[in-house]
């Protein structure tokens, strides 16, 4: 199988984690919530896939282009 790496688009902190591994998830599937300047920016899943790995903790900064979450698929 595969594995798809989901990378941060920006710098920010992660407010919300949507999705836990061993999860199915969808394209366009948001994983995570980032925010950054009081703004919710949706981490979405590239492709159809599973969960393999969360690689970030809420309240985690991150930096752009960061990987954020491993799917398998």
């Amino acid at each position: 199988m595969a594995e798809i790496a989901v990378s941060a688009e920006m710098a920010a902190s992660v407010w919300k984690i949507e999705a836990s591994p061993g999860a199915r998830v969808a394209a366009g599937d948001t994983l995570i919530i980032l925010e950054s300047m009081k703004m919710e920016i949706p981490v979405e899943s590239p492709r159809d896939g599973t969960v393999a790995k969360v690689l970030v903790a809420e309240g985690d900064q991150v930096k752009e282009g960061q990987v954020v979450v491993l799917l398998e698929g």
